[in-house]
C-alpha cells in the first residue's frame, strides 16, 4: 500500500503554527497546537481588483490577468462611445493609446502588446479593424461584413484571428471570417446566427458560447479551422457575457440580466464554479489561453455603467483585493489640514472650519480619534510630516499674513522652532521631524517652486522644483521623496499630472499621473505610494498607486473629497488612512486603506 512518504518523498511534519507562505498543493502537516491534520487546497474564487479609469460597457477585452487591455466601449447614457484604451498590469489600469475611432461592441483578441480589434458600432455598424502594438493602434484591412455586438465573438492572434457572428442590422449573422495578418477571408458559417457571445482559443481551435439569436442561447460551437460543430450547452443561457481560455479549458462569466454566474469548459461540457461578486454584462475580459485559471472582467453594466474590476483565480492562495473601509470620525469637521503617522498611530493638525481657522490636533489609534494639545498657532493649508510621536508642522495660512512658522510635536505638545526661509501655504511636505522637505506653495499670486530642507533645527534652501506649483500630494523621505499632482499657474494654468521625484539634491520628473488633480494626499515611498482624493468640483474618490515608474488605478474611497489629511508612511502594499476634507462642506469621516493580501488556503482535514 502506498504511503504519504512514498507518494511525496517526505513524512508528515509536526508544526506548532501553519505555514504562512505558499506550499505545495496537497501537502499535509500535523498542527500540534490544534491537534489537527491540515493541508493546502486550491480554490476557485473572484476577488476585487482596481477599477477602470473610465467606467464603460461594451468594451472589448484581450490579454491576460497581468497584461490585459480594455478597448473602446460606451461611457454615457446616450450611447456616448469612447476611443479610450486602458492597460492592466494585474494591479491597476493606466492609459494606453487611443483607438482611431470611438467604438463600442467590437471584438478583440490577442495580447496586451499585440491585440486585434474589429467591427463594432461607431455611428453605424462598422467593418473597421486595427492592431495594437502596446503603444498605438494601426489600421488594417476592414472586415468583409460590417457588424456589431461582437463584445467577445473573437479569438486568436493578430496574425491568425477568427471572428464569427454579430449583428448586421437587422438580423443576427452566422458569418465567419479569418484574418491571416494581411487580409480577411470568408470561412464556413456558424450553425446558428447569433451575437453577443463569449469566445476563446486560437484560430484553428476556438469556441463560441451563449449569446442571442433573437432569444437568449446556451449553445456552444467549436471551430477546427474549417468548420463549426455543436458541443455541450452552457448550464445557463445568457448573452453579452465575457469569457476566454482555450477550446479545452474555457471560461465564461456574467451576462445580461445581469448575472454573476461563472462556468468552465473542458472541451465537452460546462461546469458551474464560483460566482462574481457583482452581476454584470458587457465588460472586458482577459481572453487568452490560460484564462480558465486566471482572468479578469473590467467594467460592464449592472447596475449602471461600471468601472469595477474583478479577478478570477484558481489557486492555493486566498487573494483579498485592496479595499477602503470606514474608520472612526474625527472630532472636528475641517479641511486644508495635514496628517502623518500610520493607520494605527495617526496624527492630524490644523485646518479650516470655515471659520474659524483651527489649531486642533487629533491622534488616531486605528479605531477612534482623540483630541490633544493644540498647535501654538492656528493654520490652514498647512503642511507637515512625521509620526504620531514626532510630528512636524510648517508653512500655513492664518488670520494674519501667511506664515513661515515651524512647530515640532513630541506626542504630547507642540513647540515652536526656527522659521522657514520663505512664508508660504498650500505647500507640500514629506519626510521626518529631523529630515523634512517643503516644496511649492503660494499664495497663487506669487506661486513658487522653492524647496526647503529641515534638519531638526533649521531650514536651508534646496534646488527648485521644475515648475511653480502648489496643492500637491507628497510622501517619502528627504532623500527619496515624491510629489504628485498639484496646481500650476505656469502653462497650462490648471491641475497637473506631474510626478516629482527628489533625491535629496535634485528633482526629476517621474511617470505622469492618470489624471490631472490637486488637493490630494499621498502616503508611502517613492517606489510604493498610494494617493487619494483631490480636485473639485467634482471632488474625487479615486485612488492610484505608484511603483517608482508609473501610476495605475487602485480601489476608490467611498467619499469623494479634497483638501484632506492622511497617513504618510505606508504605501499601496500596506495600510493608510484618509481623514476629514471637503465635499462641498467639511466632513469628519475617516476611511482606512488596506493593500491587496495573499494567504495560503489552509484547510483542516476531517473524516467524513
Amino acid at each position: 500500500m502506498s504511503t504519504y512518504r512514498k507518494i511525496h518523498g517526505r513524512s508528515i511534519q509536526a508544526v506548532t503554527t501553519d505555514p504562512s507562505e505558499s506550499v505545495a498543493e496537497g501537502q499535509v502537516w500535523y498542527n500540534t497546537s490544534s491537534d489537527t491534520f491540515k493541508s493546502v487546497v486550491s480554490l476557485s474564487a473572484w476577488s476585487s481588483g482596481s477599477p477602470l479609469i473610465t467606467a464603460r460597457y461594451g468594451n472589448a477585452g484581450s490579454g491576460t490577468q497581468t497584461a490585459g487591455l480594455s478597448t473602446g466601449g460606451n461611457v454615457g447614457p446616450s450611447d456616448t462611445r469612447t476611443t479610450a484604451t486602458e492597460e492592466y498590469n494585474g494591479t491597476g489600469f493606466s492609459t494606453g493609446g487611443a483607438l482611431p475611432t470611438a467604438t463600442r461592441s467590437g471584438g478583440a483578441a490577442g495580447t496586451q502588446t499585440a491585440t486585434i480589434f474589429a467591427g463594432g458600432y461607431d455611428t453605424a455598424n462598422t467593418a473597421e479593424a486595427y492592431t495594437y502594438n502596446g503603444t498605438a493602434w494601426t489600421g488594417i484591412p476592414a472586415l468583409n461584413t460590417a457588424r456589431r455586438s461582437l463584445d467577445q465573438n473573437m479569438a486568436g492572434t493578430t496574425t491568425a484571428a477568427i471572428i464569427a457572428g454579430g449583428y448586421t442590422e437587422p438580423p443576427h449573422t452566422a458569418n465567419s471570417e479569418e484574418y491571416n495578418g494581411s487580409s480577411w477571408s470568408e470561412g464556413n458559417n456558424l450553425n446558428t446566427a447569433r451575437s453577443n457571445c463569449a469566445a476563446g482559443g486560437i484560430q484553428t481551435a476556438s469556441f463560441l458560447a451563449g449569446g442571442t439569436t433573437g432569444s437568449v442561447s446556451n449553445a456552444t460551437e467549436l471551430y477546427d479551422g474549417t468548420s463549426w460543430t455543436a458541443s455541450g450547452n452552457l448550464n445557463t443561457a445568457r448573452s453579452t457575457l465575457g469569457g476566454g481560455g482555450s477550446q479545452t479549458a474555457g471560461i465564461v462569466f456574467g451576462g445580461a440580466g445581469p448575472n454573476a454566474l461563472t462556468e468552465t469548459f473542458d472541451g465537452t461540457s460546462w461546469t458551474e464554479t464560483a460566482d462574481m461578486a457583482t452581476a454584470r454584462y458587457g465588460g472586458a475580459p482577459a481572453n487568452q489561453p490560460g484564462a480558465q485559471s486566471s482572468t479578469f472582467i473590467a467594467g460592464g453594466y449592472g447596475p449602471g455603467i461600471s468601472s469595477l474590476t474583478e479577478e478570477f483565480n484558481v489557486s492555493a492562495n486566498v487573494i483579498t483585493g485592496a479595499a477602503w473601509a470606514s474608520g472612526g470620525s474625527v472630532g472636528t469637521a475641517r479641511r486644508a489640514l495635514w496628517g502623518g503617522g500610520t493607520q494605527t498611530a495617526g496624527l492630524i493638525f490644523g485646518g479650516y472650519v470655515g471659520p474659524p481657522i483651527e489649531a486642533k490636533t487629533e491622534e488616531y489609534n486605528g479605531t477612534s480619534w482623540s483630541e490633544q494639545n493644540d498647535l501654538n498657532t492656528a493654520g490652514y493649508h498647512i503642511a507637515g510630516c512625521g509620526t504620531q510621536t514626532a510630528g512636524l508642522a510648517f508653512a500655513r495660512g492664518s488670520s494674519a499674513p501667511i506664515m513661515p512658522l515651524t512647530e515640532e510635536y513630541n506626542g504630547t505638545s507642540w513647540s515652536e522652532q526656527n522659521d522657514m526661509g520663505t512664508a508660504r501655504y498650500v505647500s507640500c511636505g514629506f519626510g521626518l521631524q529631523t529630515a523634512a522637505v517643503c516644496v511649492g506653495g503660494g499664495p497663487a499670486t506669487t506661486t513658487m517652486n522653492d524647496t526647503e530642507e529641515y534638519d531638526g533645527t533649521s531650514w536651508t534652501a534646496g534646488n527648485d522644483f521644475p515648475t511653480t506649483i502648489y496643492a500637491m500630494g507628497g510622501c517619502g523621505t528627504q532623500t527619496t521623496g515624491l510629489t504628485c499632482g498639484g496646481y500650476s499657474p505656469a502653462a497650462p494654468n490648471a491641475n497637473t499630472t506631474i510626478t516629482g521625484e527628489y533625491d535629496g539634491t535634485n528633482w526629476t520628473t517621474g511617470g505622469a499621473m492618470i489624471q490631472a488633480l490637486s488637493g490630494n494626499f499621498a502616503s508611502g515611498s517613492q517606489t510604493d505610494a498610494v494617493q487619494f482624493g483631490g480636485s473639485g468640483p467634482p471632488y474625487l474618490s479615486a485612488s492610484s498607486q505608484y511603483n517608482g515608474t508609473s501610476w495605475v488605478t487602485t480601489v476608490s474611497m467611498a467619499t469623494a473629497r479634497n483638501s484632506l489629511a492622511g497617513s504618510g508612511t505606508s504605501g499601496a502594499t500596506g495600510t493608510a488612512f484618509a481623514a476629514a476634507g471637503y465635499t462641498g462642506s467639511n466632513v469628519t469621516n475617516t476611511e482606512e486603506f488596506t493593500g491587496e493580501t495573499t494567504a495560503v488556503n489552509v484547510k483542516t482535514l476531517t473524516q467524513s
